[in-house]
């Protein structure tokens, strides 16, 4: 399988993590604020984990996982350059994020392949 679509699918995969268990933890009562961080940290570490071993076939180091939160900031920069960008010029935060998404798609690609895991 091409190793992009991989990437997709792992990304969707880790989004369905982070997702589902911050709606499970809200249905047992769990705070709002601490189940979002709970399904975050759950995707966060999914999607580094199922990156190494099936996306680009590595072994866990910790200059690694350094380099790949280096890169998780960057994107949420760019990301929040994106919602502020379209907030300001077109008062369309949403619009903003959903069109950050493919940026930090491909430059998430881009830096794993060339850069996290090599």
């Amino acid at each position: 399988m091409n190793q992009f679509v991989v990437y997709l699918l792992v990304g969707v995969t880790s989004a369905v993590i982070d997702v589902g268990l911050m709606k499970i933890l809200g249905l047992l009562g769990v705070h709002f604020m601490l189940a979002a961080n709970a399904g975050f940290l759950a995707g966060l570490a999914a999607n580094f984990l199922l990156h190494s071993r099936l996306t680009f076939r590595t072994g866990y180091s910790h200059a690694t996982f350094v380099r790949y939160l280096g890169v998780v900031f960057a994107n949420y920069l760019l990301t929040m350059l994106c919602v502020s960008a379209f907030h300001y010029w077109l008062d369309m935060p949403v619009l903003g994020k959903v069109l950050s998404l493919p940026l930090v798609a491909v430059n998430g690609f881009y830096l794993s392949k060339h850069w996290i895991y090599k």
